[in-house]
């Protein structure tokens, strides 16, 4: 086990590296710079502000530069916040992301796991095609409309939640909706297929021909399989959502990581660009270990090697 995860932290450094390369070539191909945006600068201040964040340096330096910082964890300031650094700005940012994903992902978790079980026991019936109107429904929806929708009832209609900012407990209810809705109606849908399809397999059959009640056989032998996918799709996920969702962000005032890298796109901010880029790709790295060791604790046939 212990090599296998070497193995896996090796491979999850390589994959880092290669996204952070990917990313600043990028971001250095676009046209124009960071300080595009500003009045007619006078020539000489342009210089001074290129060397001061060493543009005036070669691309290659600039990137060595840039890698030897991050080894060191520093991630450089911010160009359009000037005087901060990227670190902090993010270490301010994530704590309300993270709130509102970790709500998220405990509602699709209770929610759509049992909804796709309960669907899978009683397919074709009135439960079964509910859910899966509803799973479609929460699938096609884009999550602006979901967080508009939200706010005119239960914020202007019927005053119940506060319509910006997480001042307030419910104030987490509203952008952990928005954010979790698709992936809750994907949850569902793949936890009564992939129940189903166990449930079809001839060791289930056998297990009810031993005589095993209907509650052993579909938890310990049903669901124990049929979860293995659905922890595949659940730890990239939650990575993705412990870091915000800029749409849902922006429409609560919400400042969180999500928000900032939008606003950091827009204003070509490319140390902040590249700091919430590879702190995103951490966590989800981080998600898949996590999920590829799960799966022996689920299914110990499953072998690292």
């Amino acid at each position: 086990m212990a090599r296998y995860i070497f193995k896996r932290i090796i491979s999850a450094v390589i994959t880092i590296w290669f996204i952070m390369t990917l990313t600043f070539v990028m971001m250095h191909s676009i046209p124009g710079n960071p300080f595009s945006s500003e009045r007619a600068m006078d020539e000489t201040v342009k210089k001074a502000i290129f060397a001061k964040y060493g543009f005036d340096k070669p691309l290659y330096k600039q990137y060595f530069i840039y890698m030897g910082n991050f080894l060191k964890g520093d991630f450089g300031v911010s160009y359009s916040k000037k005087g901060i650094n990227v670190s902090q700005i993010i270490g301010a940012g994530f704590p309300k992301s993270m709130n509102i994903g970790l709500v998220a992902s405990v509602f699709i978790i209770v929610v759509g796991i049992p909804a796709g079980i309960m669907a899978a026991l009683k397919q074709n019936k009135v439960f079964d095609r509910m859910a899966m109107v509803l799973a479609t429904l929460g699938a096609t929806l884009p999550s602006f409309v979901i967080a508009t929708g939200y706010l005119y009832i239960f914020s202007k209609k019927l005053s119940l939640v506060p319509a910006f900012g997480l001042d307030s407990p419910l104030g987490y209810i509203g952008p952990a909706i928005a954010i979790g809705v698709f992936s809750l109606s994907y949850v569902t849908r793949l936890t009564r297929s992939s129940l189903l399809e166990v449930l079809q397999q001839d060791y289930i059959r056998t297990a009810r021909a031993k005589g095993l009640s209907e509650g052993v056989v579909i938890v310990k032998h049903g669901l124990r399989n049929a979860l293995i996918p659905i922890v595949t799709y659940l730890g990239p996920m939650i990575a993705a959502i412990l870091t915000g969702g800029f749409v849902a962000e922006k429409v609560f005032g919400v400042p969180g990581i999500g928000q900032l890298f939008t606003t950091s796109i827009t204003s070509r901010d490319y140390t902040m660009i590249m700091g919430i880029t590879v702190f995103f790709a951490i966590l989800l790295v981080a998600a898949v270990l996590i999920v590829d060791i799960v799966y022996v604790i689920i299914d110990p046939r499953i072998k690292f090697e």
